[in-house]
Parts: C-alpha cells; sequence; structure tokens
C-alpha cells in the first residue's frame, strides 16, 4: 500500500496569537493550521473559551518542545465579580449561590495577599485535564463529577488594578498549572460572599508578551491578500520562544555525540531540571543531566 501524502507546508516556528474571545483554543489551533496551511501544528497550554491572550501555536518541529512552553510561569490579567458563585467559576456558568456584597478595598487587599505564595489547589471540574483520556469539562457537561487531587502552584505576585465594590481587576504572576478561576472564587469564598471570573486575558507566557502577539482577524486579512511571506515572516524561532531556559554552548565534538543520542561530560552545567543545547551551527534541542551526571539529549530538532 502507498504511503499516504502529507498535506500542507512543512514549516517550523512558533506563532504568537492573541487568541478570540469565545473559541475554544482547538477550534484557534485549527484555524490558524488551516490559514498557513501547515503540516503540522499545536499549542502550548489551552485558554478558556471566554479567555483572550498569549496562545504560542507551534509548527513542525516546534511541536516538539511545546510542553517547555506549557512549563514556563505565566501572566493574567482577569475581571472577578463578588456576590455570585457559578457552576463554572466563570461568567458561561450558571448562577448556584447569590450573597450580599459588604467588602471594601482594604479588606480585599488583606484577602488577596493571602494567596501570594505557594497554594493548594483543587483543579475545578471545568478544566481541560483529562480522567482516562477525556477532558474533565466533558464530563462536567454531562453531569458527572470525579475526584480530582489537590496541587500546589505558585502564585508569584497579585495587584490590585481596580476596585469597584463588586468587582475587581487583578494582574497576576503564577506558577505553571495555576487556575485562575480557582483563584478568583477562593477569594471570594475568603471574602465570605462568593466571586466568579467574568474577563480574562493571558498577557504572558514567560517573556512572550500580549504585545508580541497577532490577532486571528490579521492572519484572515493577510491571507486573503495572499501575503504568505509576510505570513510567514510572524513566526519566531524556537530559540526565541525558549530564553527562560538556561542555555549551555557545545563544541563540535559534544555536539556530534549529542547528536547521535549519546551522553556528554561536560563543567559548568547550570542547575537546572533542563537546558538548551547550542551547537556551534545553532540551536540543537533540550538536554538535561542523567543518572551518570553527564549531559544528554532530551528533545532534539531533526538533522537534515
Amino acid at each position: 500500500m502507498a504511503r499516504r501524502r502529507k498535506r500542507g507546508r512543512d514549516i517550523t516556528g512558533i506563532l504568537l496569537l492573541d487568541k478570540p474571545m469565545d473559541m475554544t483554543s482547538n477550534k484557534a489551533l485549527q484555524q490558524v493550521k488551516y490559514l498557513y496551511f501547515a503540516q503540522k501544528a499545536g499549542h502550548t497550554g489551552a485558554l478558556d473559551p471566554i479567555a483572550t491572550g498569549v496562545l504560542p501555536i507551534c509548527f513542525g518541529e516546534a511541536t516538539k518542545f511545546s510542553q517547555f512552553l506549557l512549563n514556563a510561569d505565566k501572566k493574567y490579567r482577569v475581571v472577578g465579580k463578588l456576590g455570585q458563585k457559578t457552576t463554572t467559576s466563570d461568567r458561561e456558568g450558571e448562577v448556584v449561590e447569590e450573597k450580599p456584597v459588604d467588602v471594601t478595598k482594604d479588606q480585599f487587599v488583606k484577602v488577596m495577599q493571602q494567596f501570594v505564595g505557594t497554594i493548594s489547589q483543587v483543579p475545578s471540574m471545568y478544566s481541560a485535564l483529562k480522567k482516562d483520556g477525556v477532558p474533565l469539562y466533558k464530563l462536567a457537561r454531562e453531569g458527572i463529577e470525579v475526584e480530582r487531587d489537590a496541587r500546589e502552584v505558585t502564585i508569584y505576585s497579585i495587584d490590585l488594578l481596580a476596585f469597584g465594590g463588586d468587582t475587581f481587576e487583578l494582574d497576576v504572576h503564577c506558577s505553571k498549572g495555576t487556575y485562575i478561576r480557582n483563584l478568583v472564587e477562593d477569594i471570594g469564598d475568603e471574602l465570605g460572599c462568593g466571586a466568579h471570573v467574568q474577563e480574562l486575558c493571558r498577557t504572558a507566557v514567560s517573556h512572550l508578551e500580549l504585545s508580541d502577539c497577532v490577532e486571528m482577524t490579521t492572519l484572515e486579512a493577510m491571507k486573503e491578500a495572499d501575503e504568505k511571506l509576510a505570513m510567514d515572516e510572524l513566526l519566531i524561532p524556537l530559540e526565541e520562544a525558549l530564553q527562560h531556559i538556561p542555555l549551555i554552548t557545545l563544541d563540535d565534538e559534544q555536539a556530534y555525540y549529542i547528536r547521535l543520542g549519546q551522553s556528554v561530560q561536560m563543567s559548568g552545567v547550570p542547575d537546572s531540571e533542563v537546558f538548551i543545547l547550542e551547537s556551534p551551527e545553532g540551536f540543537l534541542g533540550i538536554g538535561c543531566i542523567d543518572d551518570d551526571g553527564k549531559v544528554a539529549p532530551r528533545r532534539l530538532v531533526k538533522q537534515d
């Protein structure tokens, strides 16, 4: 039987998309893949449908490294409403509890600051986490609730941008795996009146910021105008997207053995779980320390 020919362009790079509101991350991914006529594409961590903001889309070889962006710190701007709890902890859900709001700005700030640091969160049933391969939000929509383990996340900072009695706006810097809807609901619970998310925007993934992103409407207009070259120039290289990871430079001999999948002895390796491997010719991939204390390849780009 003849091998099925792959459809689309074999392109590699990362597009920083400002995800539109009321669109799932997967729908955004498929739309961008279509606009670029790309063979292979993937995103680096789902945003809620109501959320906007930084959604890195990886093409080609970059899809191998999406997990390293998924594991990066994030920043969010969130608008919350006090006095109402919903089934989904955001404005899409049904209101299940309503209480009067009698909270001053000082009281809010005092409670808000209690959540800075390492905290424990139980993921929402409306999250994209999977149980036996099925996203929790799909189970939740069928009325099924399963047990979820609490997990530790880190809130590096929370800044209050606005406070209007029953609404507030926060700027949050947090570790991977943090659920902002949980944070907002927990703040509301601590205040005794409940809360839910009304608006959410991811403003940064590591050093990749919203100001660097392109909107879907811009891509659609460029596609309509047949500006393929200009669209490709929007893609950033892997090494630029992964700047938050420490880098080590290999000499030609070390790079040769790494390309063969072998470990090499090196000194002065950064104290990090993973690091970028760079040869004299450029980006090789991601490495780690093996059980023998040597530098080992963990994920490498395809060699020409």
